[in-house]
């Protein structure tokens, strides 16, 4: 039994993630799947109400059946997934023989960009779903099973696409493909159960540079948010050290 690679980017909400995962499907030589652990996550243990999420009626819902819709679907070809560590921790840590299959990669964008982005899709986004603190802990994990796995930071991405993501591929053994960072594809059909997460990837053709304007205005507009939802600074302030700690480690 053929058994290609599963390589898994877990990443947290508004953090790029989708347009990273548009990148690896323009390779063209990966089978990629859109947060299929989400299914447990919201639908089978149903943790909260998801916002903008249309359920497939025909996808796996428990951790396990998603394991091995993954695990079946690696074996015609490499598998790429895109997910969230609070999808699935801590209960990854203990399924060891598929965690054992998994090339590990972590996204991280700067929370005081990525939680007033999330807030405005999601008012009742809880301090969980921010994602980092949950990133840093599974991170740390494999880190301790021998050693760290390949993190990229939004941000570095945003200044060079190519650099950055070809250096990912060398460290998890992908070949390098420009062509990826030019996207000519449509967007994905299965996007659309999440289609109100998305909408600007979707008809983007590739990564739009972060410019000093725009990073200025991201603090402006947590600030001005925070005085209106006070609790989001507690948010920030929760999981601004797991960003760091993460964006330490980051491919460069």
């Amino acid at each position: 039994m053929t058994q290609h690679p599963i390589i898994a980017m877990w990443s947290h909400p508004r953090s790029m993630s989708t347009a990273v995962e548009r990148i690896m499907r323009e390779r063209g030589d990966l089978d990629c799947l859109h947060e299929p652990f989400m299914y447990d996550y919201y639908v089978h243990r149903r943790v909260r109400t998801m916002p903008h999420f249309d359920v497939q009626p025909d996808h796996p819902v428990s951790y396990s059946a998603i394991r091995d819709m993954l695990l079946e679907r690696a074996e015609r070809q490499p598998v790429f997934i895109k997910d969230m560590s609070y999808y699935v921790m801590p209960q990854i840590l203990a399924d060891r023989d598929f965690a054992a299959r998994l090339t590990n990669v972590f996204l991280v964008r700067d929370p005081v960009a990525s939680i007033p982005s999330y807030y405005k899709l999601d008012p009742d986004l809880t301090l969980e779903e921010i994602g980092l603190e949950a990133q840093a802990r599974h991170f740390d994990a494999l880190a301790a099973e021998g050693g760290a796995p390949a993190v990229i930071v939004s941000e570095d991405v945003r200044a060079d696409a190519e650099g950055v993501m070809g250096a990912l591929w060398h460290r998890i053994g992908l070949p390098h493909v420009a062509a990826a960072l030019d996207w000519q594809n449509v967007a994905p059909k299965d996007w659309a159960q999440v289609g109100g997460w998305h909408g600007d990837v979707s008809s983007a053709k590739g990564i739009r540079p972060l410019t000093p304007e725009e990073r200025a205005a991201q603090q402006q507009s947590f600030d001005a948010l925070a005085e209106k939802v006070p609790h989001l600074r507690g948010f920030l302030d929760h999981h601004r050290p797991f960003y760091a700690h993460l964006a330490a480690h980051a491919v460069r």
